[in-house]
């Protein structure tokens, strides 16, 4: 099983925050994949391309490189993301389509998705973990 980084995870790594980085390289010392999701991509590449922060960017395409894009190409993830959305809706624990979209991609690749969001323990049969706790 690997991992796909929610978005505050990337956004902690371009921080370099150290708790993040040091699990980074722990985690492709054991060749594990590590991914991001496309959804994640735009949120990381909008807010940078707002702040005008050119020395991240950079950052962010050479993480890219590091940890590859899972794209939203399966219509497997979007019937996932509908049941999540139904089921979070149903009993009156929603999130945003973002995060449902993430947790889906993560769901449907078997993927372990680490997060500092704790709306995304709502999501049923999600593996979560945060690298950002002790």
């Amino acid at each position: 099983m690997g991992y796909l980084l929610d978005t505050n995870i990337v956004s902690a790594a371009l921080k370099q925050n150290v708790q993040i980085n040091l699990k980074l390289q722990e985690v492709s010392s054991l060749d594990m994949d590590i991914l991001i999701s496309g959804i994640t991509y735009y949120e990381i590449q909008r807010g940078l391309l707002r702040s005008n922060a050119t020395k991240k960017l950079a950052f962010f395409q050479q993480f890219c490189q590091d940890y590859p894009i899972l794209f939203l190409d399966d219509i497997r993830i979007f019937q996932k993301a509908s049941e999540i959305h139904a089921d979070l809706t149903n009993r009156g624990q929603i999130i945003q389509d973002a995060d449902i979209l993430i947790a889906a991609t993560a769901i449907i690749h078997n993927l372990i998705l680490v997060s500092h969001d704790s709306d995304l323990t709502r999501v049923k049969d999600l593996h979560l973990e945060n690298w950002l706790i002790s």
